[in-house]
């Protein structure tokens, strides 16, 4: 068994923080310079978001106890202890910041707008219906930001766009497992579920998916409207489609249900978006090849075998 501390900090989640490493794959920056100044954005990002996981926890012990799953969370177990765990979490997150400032003006002001933005949701936004939805998603604008901040990578329209209008779909994605596996457990849902339906998240699904799928294919077209640097990238389009259509098998509410018959715990994947890539082999495979793909094109594109 793991470390109940590390379990603390939620290392699964860490997936998460992976979009850091977005912004020199979509501008063809693939050095060692780039890769070093992403590793350090994906670090600090984990140390900062780890550091609001522990301070959820111990603000949510007393309810957690009472939880039939997070009763086995370690602060809710008394397997770490609240006085240590404030004090990692003021070490992380502290150390965090202080050292996103120290590397860069860009970067020290994404990460502590990445912390406001956290106090922001857990103070109010996440009960607030649609706002909750929008917060998850500049989260993770903000987090590719930081990659482009910490490589001082000039960050296009299109790249912001794509990764908000993905990010959008993840939370509504999320939103819709969530409520189907409420309706399957039963009991008392969490106040931002009783505003929420599923044909409203139906209907915001369609819009998003439509959005993100567009942003990237004219993305992808090419330099012409702006976008990568060859119009081979059209190539990876059919990686994200089949990645899309896969995450939405996987909050389908018939697939939950499916799932559910033999193993609770096993549906509605899309509800805890940091497991589905290292639990999904299916997508885990696609995303793979979708960077491979990338890579290859980019090294054909340098060595002038393409335009």
């Amino acid at each position: 068994m793991g470390s109940p501390y590390l379990a603390a900090l939620r290392p699964k989640q860490w997936t998460k923080n992976l979009v850091v490493f977005a912004a020199p794959l979509f501008g063809f920056s693939i050095e060692m310079q780039s890769l070093l100044g992403c590793l350090l954005a994906f670090a600090l990002f984990c140390c900062a978001s780890s550091g609001f996981y522990l301070l959820n926890d111990i603000a949510d012990a007393e309810s957690d106890r009472r939880h039939p799953i997070k009763c086995q969370r370690p602060i809710a177990a008394g397997k770490v202890s609240i006085p240590v765990a404030i004090g990692m979490a003021v070490v992380l997150l502290g150390g965090a910041i202080t050292i996103g400032w120290l590397r860069s003006m860009a970067l020290g002001a994404t990460l502590t707008g990445y912390a406001l933005l956290q106090i922001a949701y857990n103070l109010r936004l996440k009960r607030t219906v649609i706002l909750d939805i929008i917060a998850i998603a500049a989260g993770f604008v903000l987090r590719a930001y930081a990659g482009a901040a910490a490589t001082n990578i000039r960050l296009s329209p299109w790249f912001v766009l794509c990764t908000a209008l993905l990010a959008l779909f993840l939370g509504v994605e999320k939103r819709k497992a969530e409520l189907r596996l409420f309706q399957i457990r039963g009991g008392k849902p969490r106040s931002v579920l009783k505003r929420y339906s599923m044909p409203l998240l139906t209907r915001m699904e369609s819009v998003v998916t439509t959005g993100a799928v567009m942003s990237y294919a004219l993305w992808s077209s090419g330099p012409q409207v702006q976008g990568a640097s060859t119009p081979w990238m059209l190539l990876t389009l059919p990686f994200v489609l089949y990645g899309i259509f896969r995450y939405q098998l996987l909050s389908d509410p018939q697939e939950i249900s499916r799932k559910s018959d033999t193993k609770l715990e096993q549906g509605g994947q899309s509800e805890r978006p940091e497991e589905v890539l290292l639990t999904d082999i299916p997508l885990l495979f696609t995303v793979l090849s979708w960077v491979i793909a990338i890579f290859i094109i980019l090294l054909l594109k340098q060595n002038k075998i393409i335009a």
